[in-house]
């Protein structure tokens, strides 16, 4: 068995053996990082491609202090905040403050959620909110530092995330509505 410190020398010296250890070894947990950020599953695979060309490209750099996965971590979250950058050249963009902000609807006392559910509500979020949510709540950025990396106002990385936050709200809400149990029944008794 490779360790980690194996891996990084081999993957210094470019040997391929190496590069593909260290991807297999840490691909799926790297690309449900990149699932967060990307709208759908073959955004989150270019992502996590591009990120491992860097990590290959700059594995020479890794200090050794810190884990190689958080190190690794950091650059797929990068990555994927130059991908955001890139991709607003190609789609359309609508202003945040264009977006229709949802209710904030109090969430039932207890819900539970699949992780593909919670994956997609992130994912339904508009991408401006995705990003900051992701930062902020899962990563743990200040918004100062998230305003920093997305070239934005620490105010508007505020707002945002406190809108990301009503969007999941809401539409937790709405999963649990259709989740209640006795609520087909009710269906059934007015038609």
């Amino acid at each position: 068995m490779y360790t980690d410190e194996d891996l990084i020398k081999g993957c210094i010296r470019k040997d391929r053996n190496a590069q593909r250890r260290l991807y297999e070894r840490y691909a799926d947990i790297l690309l449900g990082i990149c699932s967060r950020y990307a709208s759908d599953t073959a955004e989150a695979e270019d992502i996590l491609q591009e990120g491992f060309v860097r990590i290959f490209s700059y594995i020479s750099d890794y200090s050794g202090k810190g884990s190689l996965f958080n190190w690794m971590r950091k650059i797929m979250i990068n990555t994927a905040i130059t991908f955001y950058h890139r991709s607003l050249k190609h789609r359309y963009h609508q202003d945040i403050g264009e977006l229709q902000e949802p209710a904030a609807d109090e969430m039932p006392g207890h819900a539970d959620f699949t992780h593909e559910e919670l994956l997609s509500v992130i994912r339904s979020l508009p991408e401006g909110y995705r990003i900051i949510f992701n930062l902020y709540a899962v990563e743990g950025y200040k918004h100062k530092e998230i305003a920093e990396m997305l070239g934005i106002d620490v105010n508007t990385s505020k707002s945002q995330y406190s809108r990301a936050r009503r969007y999941i709200r809401k539409k937790l809400a709405a999963m649990s509505r259709i989740r209640m149990p006795g609520e087909e029944e009710e269906k059934d008794e007015r038609e």
